[in-house]
């Protein structure tokens, strides 16, 4: 418990108040350990090249170092601490602090099985209590019409405008610098104008892309993103309760998106900090399940809540639920960040042995990163590779159109469940738990064709080719018509209400496979650039997203529940071959292009 406590924001209070005899590392007891945490090929490399993946034990051996140093210099050698010799010409007297050994416990892939599952609990409850802050409002919306005297577009466009930001779980997965990008699509929000669910989904987009990305920064860490953001998220819960007219709850919708996107961008990296590239997509499946529960039990919680007081008691709901998350995070919720825990080891070392150049292998990148190769990274990337590589833009083209079929369905529930069965808000909210058992119901199957058929076929260095991530995505999209079908011909008073509940679950299985298959198949596909490649999936799955649940109302109302269902089938239908396209040419696309892999 002390090792799970140290790491977390308590725990690091409590160093600071303490200053440091308190829940102290071994280098604490015993600063002579500070030998054992070097990495010899890393400052080997740093002495030689400056640089701290150029030279490795098997490619160069010290005395080789040693001798080419010498050459180079020509003057008086120069060596550092740990007997080193520095080139003058091109090397830095750095030396590399890394994990003592493959077996370093603080390492969070060598976390035990339980510590694992435990903090994956926790990025869970962290992802639903935010995630949840988007559809919690939507039951809410005619009690906002009657009391601010607005249209039903301008209350709906609430969804739409956060929708901007409400990413699907592991958009960023790795390196998630490149998805500040997306901030500028802030000027496309206000374009349309301040109109509250979506205000809360645009600023989440908006947000997400410059604040998660803190989270990849050594000196910063995952942490205190969390940490902070939530702080703000549940404080302005309270002006946005206690809103005295329209402007005001829109604004502070905004706000909260705003502030509370970054768990959303975030959570996937602190999941694959954990686990292995074999194990990585069980975590990843766990997370989406709490990613599902979010929209889906958002409405049944706010329903009851709206239908005993009114839409203000969604949003103090909303505040107790982060407000308890917030509480247990900081006392329960261990760095997962490896960049930051040996960004703290380095300074720790620093500060106990008095040795100024002992620096972290991501300090010491971030260090020589220059703002223009940051910017170039961040806005350029994402959109051209977006639009250059097929296999990209085909995939992320398919995964928007789910997602904003997705907002289009979930708006034709009310049409149905109240307009044709009669439910009130809270019975209301319960059609929507139908999806939640789908995403249930899919996890042990999938699990299952990841042990039996995936897991033998990665090699050993933890690498997959790419197409044997695409079958469940060749199923799932057939999972997507079948559903719209069949929801939209069962929704009739002549058939039980039980029936389109039960064709609504089709669509959590075809988003769930499709989802787990792409995102998995891009980052496999494109590895040196699988931040940017995610952050523009981020870019069109959140604009489809907005911007299609606009139409959805006039849709549903003119074409009827049954065609209007159908129309959005037979688009699902077109965009069925994509996956059965890339499995079978895939690879020769991947080999005509300048970014993906081309080693299998």
């Amino acid at each position: 418990m002390e090792e799970l406590i140290r790491d977390t924001a308590f725990g690091h209070l409590v160093r600071l108040l303490s200053k440091g005899r308190v829940l102290q590392y071994a280098e604490d007891r015993d600063p002579s350990l500070w030998r054992q945490y070097l990495s010899d090929a890393n400052t080997r490399s740093m002495a030689h090249h400056g640089d701290s993946d150029q030279l490795s034990d098997k490619e160069r051996p010290a005395q080789s170092s040693e001798e080419s140093s010498r050459t180079r210099a020509g003057s008086e050698q120069h060596f550092n601490p740990t007997g080193q010799p520095v080139d003058q010409e091109k090397g830095k007297n750095s030396n590399v602090v890394d994990w003592f050994d493959e077996n370093d416990p603080e390492n969070p892939m060598n976390w035990s099985t339980f510590k694992k599952v435990f903090v994956t609990f926790e990025i869970c409850l962290l992802t639903w209590s935010v995630y949840i802050g988007s559809a919690i409002y939507s039951a809410g919306t005619q009690s906002v019409v009657m009391e601010f005297g607005v249209s039903q577009v301008k209350a709906t466009l609430g969804l739409t405008y956060a929708m901007f930001g409400i990413c699907p779980y592991y958009a960023s997965a790795d390196d998630l610098l490149s998805q500040a990008f997306c901030s500028g699509l802030r000027c496309w929000t206000n374009a349309l104008g301040a109109l509250s669910s979506s205000i809360f989904l645009e600023a989440l987009y908006t947000y997400d892309r410059n604040q998660a990305p803190m989270s990849e920064i050594p000196m910063i860490g995952r942490n205190p993103v969390y940490i902070g953001t939530l702080i703000v998220f549940v404080i302005f819960q309270v002006p946005t309760a206690l809103a005295t007219n329209f402007a005001m709850l829109l604004c502070f919708r905004f706000l909260t998106g705003f502030i509370g996107s970054p768990v959303l961008a975030t959570g996937g990296a602190s999941i694959a900090d954990m686990f292995a590239p074999n194990k990585r997509a069980y975590g990843i499946g766990i997370w989406g399940i709490a990613a599902v529960c979010g929209p889906v039990l958002g409405p049944l919680v706010g329903g009851f809540a709206v239908q005993a007081k009114d839409w203000s008691w969604t949003i103090w709901e909303l505040m107790w639920l982060s407000g308890f998350c917030l509480i247990f995070l900081i006392f329960l919720l261990p760095e997962t960040s490896s960049a930051n825990i040996l960004y703290r080891r380095s300074r720790r070392l620093r500060k106990l042995t008095g040795i100024d150049n002992l620096r972290s292998e991501g300090e010491i990148a971030g260090e020589q990163m220059t703002p223009k190769e940051i910017a170039l990274i961040a806005i350029v990337r994402p959109i051209t590779l977006n639009f250059q590589e097929p296999m990209v833009f085909l995939l992320n083209l398919y995964i928007a159109l789910i997602y904003g079929l997705l907002y289009i369905w979930f708006e034709s529930f009310p049409i149905v469940f109240t307009g044709i069965y009669k439910f009130n808000l809270g019975q209301e909210g319960l059609a929507f738990v139908g999806i939640l058992v789908g995403a249930i119901v899919v996890i042990p199957p999938f699990f299952y064709y990841l042990h039996r058929y995936v897991e033998p076929q990665f090699n050993d260095r933890g690498e997959l080719k790419p197409e044997i991530r695409l079958p469940p995505a060749m199923l799932g999209g057939f999972f997507i018509p079948i559903c719209l079908f069949w929801f939209g011909w069962s929704a009739r008073p002549s058939i039980h209400w039980i029936m389109p509940i039960i064709g609504s679950s089709y669509f959590a299985i075809g988003t769930f496979l499709l989802f787990q298959a792409v995102l998995n198949y891009l980052g496999d596909a494109y590895p040196d650039y699988a931040a940017s490649v995610l952050a523009g999936n981020d870019f069109m799955r959140s604009s489809f997203g907005a911007g299609f649940p606009l139409f959805a109302t006039a849709m549903y109302k003119n074409e009827g529940v049954g065609w209007a269902s159908s129309i959005l089938g037979f688009l699902a239908i077109v965009f069925i071959p994509i996956p059965f396209v890339l499995y079978m040419y895939g690879e020769r696309l991947r080999k005509t292009s300048r970014h993906a892999r081309k080693d299998f």
